[in-house]
């Protein structure tokens, strides 16, 4: 193929031959795309501009909801997560809907029971939903069983994962090698799947075995096969073409400016790639180009504050020897950091491995990257010489149990026998469906929601997520006060933080006023730190407006953001350090690690034996049962049920 034919195609769109076998595209940029590069934190109203352009495209689908959207919409965005999809589909008139359905898990972090998932399933489908990828964490099918059926019933489309994960690192090994793979996908066929996705959710296919799975799966299937790969260990792009030659029918991208990095190769690079062959996409570049433009200018200015730009490189090879995908690689750096435990880093990578085998070679994507990755932080932690496991999450116990599923190995003997030890459910696991030990829930979150649920939809934010989904609720129909942290930024914010930011720099922090009065004893100085500098000022307690003198900026480190300056968008609800309880008598159960408050198991009064479970604390989306230091009553308690509170804060107090 020429120049001239490329420079032809590109520009003359309408005399380019359509490729006899073009591959199919599904754009993630709207969903996976910012959930990989900047926590989900992608607003509505930053997806309108470009929606009806996107459309123009011809993308065989476009994946606009489900995965981590539900969960930070309503905790963080203050934005209903139905209503996105009612509102995009105005915009999208051509293109289907896809979204990421975590199976009996739907879009929280533990099985539902079947009449929430029934419910989710049909809500989704009324709301705009047409492609429901479907997975789960432990590639146990029969957690599909209650979705696939809605699915079907609805009337859309049932695409059902295999979440890859390997043993070697190659398509080999003991648990994931080719065998288990088609298995996988003619269990997937049997149950009526329209299409079938190899879902990479670390970057981890190399492209040779791309090639030989996909060839494998086309041969063993009659369904489209779909491959979804994250670009974290840099072969995605690779991997494309190989799945390409092998034959792929769909493949996923992102626009460039939400592509990359933890996320997923771009469209355009491939697009100009297979141009004028017989998997040309068929896209128009500069239709590509106009949609980036946009992006660039209008929406990625309000995250970029958001953006890792600790590292130089936009791989992590290292992601192929830990298998953690990116998201819950930074979950865990944060969590650390905030904990002041970020020198255990490389113990926590270097554990990981273990605890992962030992809760039975799991893949390690939602919610089984946080169950184990928590675990392991908890692990590295807490753990002494004598003694593993010694704070056991909720999650690892139901895990143990048998609530997600059946694991890859068998879990750990000794493991599962300490995790389901005093367990409610009972000490011996299960080995039926997961959701057929689990009782109907709606009925139950109807009485405890009451009319804060106007309707199905608020019923089941509220059941999937009963702390956070009541807090949402109270905002969306005015009961109380949305915090300034869930609150949107504009274009003009982001310009006066970086105005001043530049000011700052220059040491223009204020003007210093040539009349300015004597500094007087009362005279204090701070540290304000922008970027990765700090300024000197002095704060005199006059009553009257401060006088600021700024220094010359000092090169630091790195450190928090500035405390000055106004954010590009405000930060979660403050941790609470402190509360009536910190004062009282006796002995005092502190918060090991930030977190928050799911809720108290015991009351004010109550007898509490050592080693009994009094408190449910959230961290990572995990949750962790803390227990009574010593006997006694409750004589305190210091918080309430969605509290966010500091390591160290009292939650009760023992007498």
């Amino acid at each position: 193929m020429t120049d001239n034919v490329v420079m032809t195609a590109m520009n003359h769109s309408s005399e380019r031959p359509k490729a006899a076998n073009p591959v199919k595209i599904q754009d993630l940029s709207l969903r996976d795309g910012h959930q990989s590069l900047f926590a989900t934190r992608g607003r509505t109203e930053d997806m309108i501009p470009v929606a009806e352009m996107m459309d123009e495209i011809g993308f065989w689908a476009v994946e606009t909801w489900g995965g981590a959207t539900f969960d930070t919409m309503h905790r963080f965005l203050n934005e209903d997560p139905w209503e996105r999809l009612r509102t995009l589909k105005r915009y999208f008139k051509k293109t289907p809907f896809s979204m990421l359905l975590r199976a009996q898990n739907l879009v929280g972090y533990r099985n539902y029971a079947d009449d929430v998932a029934t419910a989710f399933v049909d809500r989704t489908a009324e709301n705009g939903m047409d492609i429901f990828r479907t997975f789960d964490a432990l590639n146990d099918y029969r957690n599909f069983e209650t979705v696939v059926r809605q699915i079907k019933k609805s009337g859309k489309h049932f695409q059902g994962c295999i979440c890859y994960s390997l043993t070697e690192p190659w398509l080999g090994g003991e648990v994931y090698n080719l065998d288990y793979y088609v298995a996988k996908a003619r269990e997937l066929e049997a149950m009526g799947a329209d299409s079938i996705c190899v879902k990479d959710m670390a970057g981890l296919i190399a492209p040779y075995d791309a090639y030989t799975l996909v060839k494998a799966l086309k041969a063993a299937v009659k369904a489209p096969i779909h491959l979804h790969s994250h670009f974290t260990s840099g072969m995605a792009q690779m991997s494309q073409l190989k799945a390409i030659e092998a034959g792929v029918d769909i493949l996923d991208t992102c626009m460039t400016p939400y592509a990359f990095r933890t996320s997923h190769p771009a469209i355009e690079p491939l697009a100009m790639a297979l141009l004028g062959t017989n998997r040309d996409t068929g896209f128009d570049i500069r239709k590509l180009a106009t949609i980036n433009g946009v992006l660039e200018k209008q929406v990625m200015p309000k995250y970029k504050h958001l953006l890792d730009d600790s590292k130089v490189s936009i791989i992590d090879i290292n992601v192929l020897l830990h298998q953690t995908p990116g998201g819950m690689l930074s979950n865990l750096v944060n969590q650390l950091r905030e904990m002041g435990a970020l020198d255990k880093i490389g113990n926590v990578l270097k554990e990981l491995p273990r605890v992962r085998k030992e809760l039975g070679q799991v893949p390690l994507v939602t919610p089984t990257s946080q169950i184990v990755g928590v675990q392991t932080v908890n692990n590295v932690l807490y753990d002494t010489p004598d003694e593993r496991y010694k704070m056991i999450t909720a999650h690892v116990k139901d895990l143990c149990y048998g609530l997600y599923g059946k694991t890859a190995i068998p879990i750990d003997p000794e493991v599962q026998k300490k995790a389901l030890k005093g367990y409610p459910r009972g000490e011996e696991p299960i080995t039926c469906r997961p959701a057929e030990v689990l009782e109907p829930e709606l009925e139950k979150a109807k009485k405890e929601i009451g009319d804060l649920a106007a309707d199905l939809d608020d019923l089941l934010i509220y059941a999937i997520y009963p702390v956070t989904g009541k807090k949402f609720l109270e905002w969306k129909y005015g009961r109380a006060e949305a915090p300034a942290s869930v609150k949107a930024i504009t274009l003009e914010d982001v310009k006066k933080q970086d105005m001043l930011v530049k000011k700052a720099k220059a040491g223009e922090l204020v003007e210093k006023k040539a009349d300015a009065p004597a500094k007087s004893d009362r005279l204090r100085t701070f540290n304000v730190f922008v970027d990765n500098e700090y300024f000197t000022v002095e704060v005199d307690p006059t009553g009257d407006a401060p006088v600021i003198v700024a220094a010359a900026p000092v090169a630091v480190p790195a450190v928090a953001a500035t405390a000055t300056a106004p954010k590009a968008a405000a930060p979660a609800a403050a941790p609470k350090a402190a509360a009536p309880a910190a004062d009282v008598g006796g002995t005092k159960l502190a918060a090991p690690m930030p977190g928050l408050v799911i809720r108290y198991l015991k009351n004010v009064g109550d007898k509490v034996t050592k080693g009994e479970a009094v408190v449910v604390l959230e961290a990572m989306k995990m949750e962790n049962a803390l227990v009574a230091p010593c006997d006694g009553a409750i004589k305190a308690i210091g918080f309430k049920s969605g509290d966010t509170v500091a390591k160290g804060a009292t939650l009760l107090v023992i007498g």
